[in-house]
């Protein structure tokens, strides 16, 4: 069989060929609407006021991006660098906390036994069909009631799990981990936090990987709920930048500058953890 033959099977397996030219055309074509947004965007922040409603407008970058970037972070309304370094420090902590205790609970639910296991997983999944509008109100309040209205704590502790990162990870280790290696734990001695510490965690590495990446770019990009209990002396990132569009008259070149300045971390993360995401995932998904 050669190189460019077609998909044939061939007992249990499958020889995969050559992608046609419309698969090829397909991601162009998605390649092209993921990045256009961040093209229109550098395209207007780096030209002036006037740019955006300018019928001739070049498609070619203006000159003025650094200008507006520093009118950005010079602006004292935004607080740029303390709402960029509360905005780290929420992501990395929420990231790093939903990781792990969605991959404790998963684990238990994948290789645990215990009364209720079923019905208790599928009342997690359950809590993903309600909109985090209905919580708003009574989350507040407690917030409120424990004084943390303000603070980062009150974005943090609602966020340290989530019902999607519980079932992201039991899939996962229900697929990915052999009972026969948890059973070799315990007959070893080990405990059940040991097992879950040194052959569950290991094993969920790819799928804790991306729910790491994804539960950053989630958070760092979430609004609604800073917006409403943190104050405009303690804000993250998205919070503060929205005070730009806050006055009479709208700078769009100004917002649009502040908006790839916001955009620039993830992008950042994605080029330096994207290789070893991706075969990290590939690793698992041949080792399961």
């Amino acid at each position: 069989m050669t190189a460019s033959s077609p998909l044939r099977p061939r007992g249990r397996f499958l020889t995969i060929g050559r992608p046609s030219p419309i698969v090829y055309a397909f991601l162009a074509v998605v390649m092209f609407a993921s990045v256009f947004p961040l093209y229109w965007s550098f395209l207007i922040g780096s030209g002036d006021s006037s740019t955006i409603n300018d019928p001739n407008m070049s498609w070619w970058p203006g000159g003025n991006f650094i200008a507006n970037a520093a009118s950005v972070i010079n602006n004292e309304s935004v607080n740029f660098w303390k709402s960029l370094g509360n905005s780290v420090i929420v992501s990395t902590v929420v990231s790093a906390s939903v990781v792990f205790f969605s991959t404790l609970a998963g684990y238990a639910f994948a290789k645990l036994r215990f009364r209720a296991k079923r019905g208790l997983l599928v009342f997690v999944i359950a809590t993903t069909a309600v909109p985090i509008q209905l919580g708003v109100v009574p989350l507040f309040i407690a917030m409120s009631a424990f004084g943390w209205t303000g603070t980062l704590g009150a974005v943090i502790v609602p966020a340290l799990v989530s019902a999607f990162g519980v079932f992201w990870m039991t899939q996962y280790i229900s697929q990915a981990l052999p009972d026969e290696l948890v059973e070799a734990g315990r007959i070893d001695g080990a405990n059940m936090f040991q097992t879950f510490w040194y052959i569950g965690l290991p094993s969920a590495r790819p799928a804790a990987a991306m729910l790491a990446l994804f539960t950053f770019i989630t958070t760092w990009t979430n609004f609604f709920w800073p917006f409403i209990v943190l104050n405009a002396s303690n804000p993250t990132l998205p919070v503060s930048l929205a005070t730009l569009q806050a006055n009479y008259f709208i700078d769009y070149s100004i917002v649009l500058a502040g908006v790839l300045l916001a955009t620039l971390p993830l992008i950042a993360l994605f080029v330096l953890a994207g290789r070893q995401l991706v075969a990290g995932i590939m690793q698992g998904a041949v080792k399961g």
